[in-house]
Parts: structure tokens; C-alpha cells; sequence
């Protein structure tokens, strides 16, 4: 009987742990940056990466910047929702996600390069995107 308890107890304790992820310590304020408030330095790499997708950051002294690219689109009309942006004990989380044209909107036939710009407080821990 304690052999079959402490198979169960280690099973438990390597489901629990076993997953990898940290548990959100609090939700991280940020601020969408319109393309034109993005700092000049950072708008050239966008414009370097943007054919694929990418993710980046940039820091100041002050602030620090996360960049989603999901790289050339076919047409227009793509938005970007931020679902999660949190902190954990070690890292900075951002999950985001690239929402297609409405099939009512005339999203053109030219190509796009969508990719989203959060400006928040200069932070150490390393970031992970989702």
C-alpha cells in the first residue's frame, strides 16, 4: 500500500511541476505605440524584419518595447490582439494573436506586414512570447 501512495504522491508532483509554465504573478500594464511614436532606431529594424514574422524587444533607459511581426499577409484588414501580457517570477509573457480580414471588409489586394508595438516600464527578466 505504500509503494502504490508514493507512486501516486510522485505522479501528482510531476503532473504539477512538469509543465513548465509559470504561474502569472500580475497582469502587465502597457501601451499600444501608433507606428508614428515608435522610436526611429526601432521603426528600421521593423522595417528590416517585417517580411517575416518576427519578435523582438527594445529597451531605453526607461521603457522597453515588444515587437510581434507575423510577417507578409496576402491582403489587408489583419488586427493583432494582445490576449495575455503578465509577469511570472523569472520571465515577462506576452501572448498575442493575428486575426484574418473579415470576409465583409475590403481589405485590398495589396500585401500587408502586420506587427504590433507595447511600450512598458524597462524591465530585466527575459521575455517570452507566445
Amino acid at each position: 500500500m505504500k509503494k502504490v501512495l508514493w507512486l501516486f504522491l510522485a505522479a501528482l508532483f510531476l503532473v504539477g511541476c512538469g509543465s513548465g509554465e509559470e504561474k502569472k504573478v500580475q497582469d502587465l500594464e502597457f501601451t499600444v505605440v501608433p507606428e508614428r511614436q515608435v522610436p526611429e532606431e526601432l521603426a528600421k529594424v521593423i522595417q528590416e524584419k517585417k517580411g517575416e514574422a518576427f519578435q523582438l524587444t527594445y529597451s531605453e533607459p526607461q521603457q522597453m518595447y515588444l515587437v510581434v511581426g507575423y510577417g507578409r499577409q496576402d491582403c489587408g484588414g489583419y488586427s493583432i490582439q494582445v490576449k495575455e501580457c503578465y509577469l511570472t517570477e523569472t520571465s515577462l509573457v506576452l501572448d498575442t494573436e493575428l486575426t484574418g480580414p473579415k470576409e465583409t471588409a475590403a481589405s485590398g489586394e495589396e500585401p500587408s506586414y502586420p506587427y504590433i508595438v507595447l511600450k512598458t516600464e524597462a524591465r530585466d527578466e527575459p521575455v517570452i512570447f507566445r
